[in-house]
């Protein structure tokens, strides 16, 4: 199956140079190029591709309110955003991962490293660079914004598994090591956690985690599940 891209970029010379990398890789193409949040978020209607690789400083419209606005709209629910940008501090990852995005990327990447996130976002997995791990993760939740409804009755829609999983992926486990963990096969650690997503309504497997943090199931302070993780 072929990654259909589309670039968010107020650099032309680097919407060049990315067109080039995907054009040029077997399993990927270029549906489309923005050079603000405004175009980009347009041109996602109109070409629905499976991943929008998005800057977040640009005219007219941020990368951080394009990723929102994509992300809020029924039509494109398929449709995953990777944040690309130089800026990998606390602030601007808290703001990526709330406003919707998928993943989260420094400009330091090389090529490979850069296809690779593109696999894992379109493949519905959240991706983070080694700059925004687990503890930046946790860091940011610390003071997480409210949870729109109560913990009991947010995640009352689990079953004790499913439960289980959120809390293993929300410490940033990958869907082989949760199923070491908990003595399941990587198949049904994976079924769980996107059983989870289907009933807490999340996009992907960020926003998985999202939902973990701010619900409590896992704490934001010490990274630790809750004491409720069935045997």
């Amino acid at each position: 199956m072929t990654i259909r891209v589309l670039l968010a970029d107020d650099q032309a010379l680097l919407r060049g140079t990315f067109r080039m990398l995907f054009d040029a890789t077997d399993d990927m193409e270029t549906v489309g190029e923005a050079s603000d949040g405004r175009e980009a978020v347009e041109l996602a209607g109109a070409q629905r591709p499976d991943v929008v690789l998005m800057d977040i400083r640009m005219p007219e419209m941020d990368g951080l309110e394009a990723t929102r606005l994509i992300s809020e709209s029924e039509e494109l629910a398929d449709v995953k955003v990777l944040i690309l940008t130089t800026f990998e501090d606390d602030e601007h990852v808290a703001e990526a991962l709330r406003a919707g995005a998928s993943g989260f990327l420094g400009k330091g990447a090389r090529p490979e490293e850069l296809l690779d996130a593109v696999r894992t976002v379109a493949g519905g997995e959240a991706l983070l660079s080694p700059t925004a791990t687990r503890a930046l993760i946790t860091r940011f939740l610390a003071q997480p914004e409210p949870c729109p409804v109560s913990v009991p009755e947010r995640l009352a829609c689990l079953t004790p598994r499913e439960r289980d999983v959120t809390a293993l992926a929300a410490l940033g486990l990958s869907n082989e090591e949760i199923a070491d963990r908990l003595f399941v096969s990587p198949l049904t650690a994976k079924t769980h956690v996107n059983r989870a997503m289907t009933k807490l309504a999340a996009r992907d497997r960020a926003q998985l985690v999202v939902v973990a943090y701010q619900c409590g199931l896992v704490s934001p302070v010490t990274g630790e599940s809750g004491p409720e993780m069935s045997a």
